[in-house]
């Protein structure tokens, strides 16, 4: 294993070993279709059918896989010594017609900038993530297509 590799994972694990075995939270109904799911460390996200008070569930699981995405690549790039300026996933999710409405494929559209990006290392870093960090992709179906596209600005 290379010393940039042993590097990412070193810093990767730092990060990752934190990672309680065992999550708990509750989901408690509040009204109508309205439900609010509470984190063991109070924080709260309401999931609303109507979509009126809240996010739809499977709205909450495309931004749950782009944020432990953006996590994972963000905290790669530092370790690679870059200089982020600005980072913003936009994903889009197709699913299934017909019940269970499962998401058939998901786009992720990561607009990076900053100084030091180059192509390769952004690639690294969502390589990194999508194979062996991201948590909420390894827990999704194994069927589903999740394509990856990334904008660089080295301004």
């Amino acid at each position: 294993m290379g010393g940039k590799e042993k590097t990412f994972q070193q810093a990767m694990e730092g990060y990752k070993h934190e990672a309680a075995a065992v999550k708990v939270a509750t989901l408690s109904w509040d009204r109508d279709l309205v439900f609010v799911g509470e984190t063991r460390r109070g924080y709260e996200i309401e999931f609303d059918a109507a979509m009126e008070w809240g996010c739809m569930p499977m709205e909450s699981l495309m931004l749950s896989l782009a944020g432990c995405m953006g996590i994972d690549v963000m905290s790669m790039l530092k370790k690679m010594r870059t200089e982020v300026s600005s980072f913003r996933i936009e994903v889009r999710g197709e699913r299934n017609p017909a019940p269970p409405q499962y998401f058939k494929a998901i786009t992720m559209t990561l607009a990076i900038a900053g100084k030091g990006l180059t192509q390769k290392l952004v690639d690294r870093a969502v390589a990194l993530s999508r194979g062996k960090y991201c948590s909420v992709y390894h827990s999704l179906r194994q069927d589903l297509r999740v394509a990856i596209v990334c904008q660089i600005d080295e301004g």
